[in-house]
């Protein structure tokens, strides 16, 4: 089994709904999201994947969606608030914890075609989360 790992890197805002603890609060991160692609074997050009490719897909999707951006859930009445102040916002289902946007992430660029066997997620430097589907 050949893998191959592409990493982009973004600012975003966030906040935990219901939840107790420092993450309540609207506040941001620096995060890091590593996709993981894999194959059995090797494409004519002798990769997975090209990483020019994977990096345009990945980093066009985060740019266009994350980056620098407030992400909440869609309960969160925050949301609108900040839209109708024109804030840059993406909306998620369930709380944006780092597992959310780890599957996220891991769903949104297998829609895409990618052989993606594992998506994590870097809230911070010293915490990931990781999402596959075995």
């Amino acid at each position: 089994m050949y893998t191959v790992t592409k990493t982009v890197a973004f600012a975003y805002g966030h906040r935990l709904l219901d939840y107790k603890g420092k993450c309540e609060n609207l506040h941001g991160h620096n995060g890091r999201v590593e996709l993981t692609l894999s194959s059995d074997a090797l494409n004519g050009d002798r990769m997975v994947a090209d990483f020019t490719s994977v990096g345009s897909a990945l980093k066009g999707w985060i740019d266009a969606n994350w980056d620098h951006k407030v992400i909440l859930c869609s309960r969160d009445p925050l949301l609108k608030t900040l839209r109708s102040c024109g804030q840059a916002c993406f909306e998620t289902r369930d709380n944006p914890t780092a597992e959310v946007l780890a599957e996220l992430v891991f769903r949104e660029m297998k829609g895409l075609g990618l052989p993606v066997t594992e998506a994590r997620f870097w809230e911070t430097d010293t915490s990931v989360a990781c999402y596959r589907k075995d």
